[in-house]
């Protein structure tokens, strides 16, 4: 039977069977309006072809979720709290609302460009933090903190205040991303295990160095010269209970580990759909009168999905100007050190290549390792959506144009460039309303046609964002004021070469007609 269900029993006409996804039929209901007719079991993801789990995966990211299948949140903010004032609960008018959520019908509505998984326009933007108010307002005349206009300092918001504004993130390429943080957490814990009471060592993985951890003599653990990582990464409340360096590598400022845990999050805040795994089976969790409404076996497709998007590449013209622009630009780009941050290609070694699920570092409220059976997809199989990446020499080499750490690319407290929130705080804590500075080094690979730029999508243009940064990336930015027109121009003609590529394109280097294109 379909474990999607609403918990208000009413009567139907069968009008027929049909199966879906696994070996499961369900009825037909006349006048139904839903995005999704048959759910996953948990087991089923097992027992499908690939490319059907896939598909199913597809169909969940572009949904359009419904009220008569659980969609929306009536009685919770989307933190999964309950919300502060259950006397006005989520349903219309108050259903949706753009700061503090629902704010979108589906997973595809923001990310669209230049197709579905991509990154989205400045209207898509995402209001971090927003979802801890029950629905956010303005009204000076609600008093209540985090009804919808008071902090929980007891000050009135503003829009410039109550959340960070967030370009919608693009998931082009994500499950070598996914699977190079795992590597690389993995490297930094082998090295901070090695290190003994009075020691100290340089975290270092795949070239990228994280600083120096070091041991005091009665053993417990130093973190002050560690560097980009959160954190959260770097709490440690004796000798035998050391830092995680757990790297987190979605969001613009980290804060989330894998896409398994971004898409829990992002059907509850952003949906109103709770998955079982999170919020418990048969458990009406929002007060919407349905349970069971994403299933674990659900999360995995979705998962699975953006693991195996397209991997971004490179368009270059047939135009010897252009041709001779782009390898200046691109040599200029190493020279005044851009590449410093943005490193152009890191390894996948050891068969990292091979997504699995679940992913070793989940938090509590995402699947665990040791729960269900380990799900494993090679991520260079041609049968995904093309080009993959090859193996060569037993690895796989992502040219991401990132270290993966977080930055702190600000001038300082009156930067504009600073967010007023720090997503990765305790909610209302003297650090959460410091804000944040740091940020998440920006892939690169497919930034030509994932606009617009830096974290708040306020940028309309990559040499707008070139020109704002500054703090860590300060003496980069005065090698780039100091180049003549021509070299900045042929930096910008590189950056314009890294795009998402054609649905279909099975090279990752093409000419402006999608043609092969031959490249050093």
């Amino acid at each position: 039977m379909n474990n999607q269900y609403r918990l208000t029993v009413i009567p139907i006409f069968v009008i027929g069977l049909f199966a879906m996804g696994g070996s499961h039929a369900y009825a037909t209901e006349l006048g139904k309006e839903v995005s999704v007719q048959n759910h996953l079991q948990d087991g089923d993801e097992f027992n499908m072809k690939v490319r059907k789990l896939i598909g199913h995966g597809k169909l969940l990211f572009g949904a359009n979720w419904t009220n008569q299948e659980g969609g929306g949140r009536p009685l919770t903010k989307g933190t999964g709290s309950p919300l502060t004032d259950s006397s006005s609960p989520l349903v219309f008018p108050r259903n949706f609302n753009r700061i503090s959520a629902p704010d979108t019908n589906s997973c595809s509505g923001c990310h669209n460009k230049p197709r579905i998984g991509g990154g989205g326009e400045i209207v898509t933007n995402a209001f971090i933090t927003g979802q801890r108010f029950d629905f956010a307002t303005f009204d000076h005349n609600d008093t209540t903190p985090t009804r919808g206009a008071l902090d929980e300092e007891g000050k009135f918001v503003q829009q410039q205040t109550i959340a960070n504004s967030r370009n919608t993130l693009g998931l082009f390429g994500s499950g070598y991303i996914e699977m190079l943080s795992r590597q690389m957490t993995t490297d930094l814990q082998k090295i901070r295990d090695s290190i003994t009471s009075g020691r100290n060592a340089e975290l270092i993985s795949k070239g990228v160095s994280f600083g120096t951890l070091a041991r005091n003599q009665d053993g417990s653990w130093n973190t002050s010269d560690v560097n980009g990582l959160l954190a959260s990464s770097l709490v440690s409340d004796g000798a035998d209970n050391p830092p995680s360096l757990i790297i987190k590598p979605f969001h613009q400022a980290g804060g989330v580990v894998s896409l398994r845990q971004f898409t829990n999050n992002a059907f509850n805040q952003h949906h109103g759909i709770q998955s079982t795994e999170r919020f418990g089976t048969n458990a009406d969790a929002d007060g919407d009168e349905f349970v069971n409404e994403i299933t674990r076996a659900d999360i995995t497709a979705v998962t699975l999905f953006q693991a195996q998007l397209a991997v971004p590449g490179r368009v270059i013209p047939n135009n010897p100007e252009i041709e001779a622009a782009v390898r200046a630009g691109e040599q200029t780009f190493q020279n005044i050190g851009c590449s410093g941050c943005h490193v152009p290609k890191l390894p996948l070694d050891k068969k990292g290549w091979i997504f699995s699920e679940p992913n070793p570092f989940n938090p509590k409220g995402n699947l665990q390792a040791g729960n269900t059976p380990e799900y494993k997809l090679d991520l260079t199989e041609a049968k995904l959506d093309q080009p993959r990446l090859k193996v060569e020499k037993e690895i796989v080499w992502v040219p991401a144009f990132t270290d993966l750490k977080l930055h702190d690319i600000t001038s300082g407290p009156s930067d504009p460039n600073r967010e007023p929130i720090d997503q990765n705080a305790p909610e209302g804590s003297a650090e959460f309303f410091a804000g944040n500075s740091r940020f998440m080094t920006r892939k690169l690979w497919g930034t030509a046609n994932e606009p617009p730029y830096f974290h708040h999508g306020q940028y309309t243009t990559m040499r707008q964002a070139i020109e704002a940064h500054r703090g860590e990336a300060y003496g980069t930015y005065v090698k780039w004021t100091a180049l003549s027109e021509a070299h900045q121009n042929s930096v910008i003609e590189f950056l314009k070469t890294l795009q998402i590529l054609p649905e279909g394109t099975t090279h990752l280097v093409v000419d402006e007609r999608g043609h092969k294109k031959d490249w050093p």
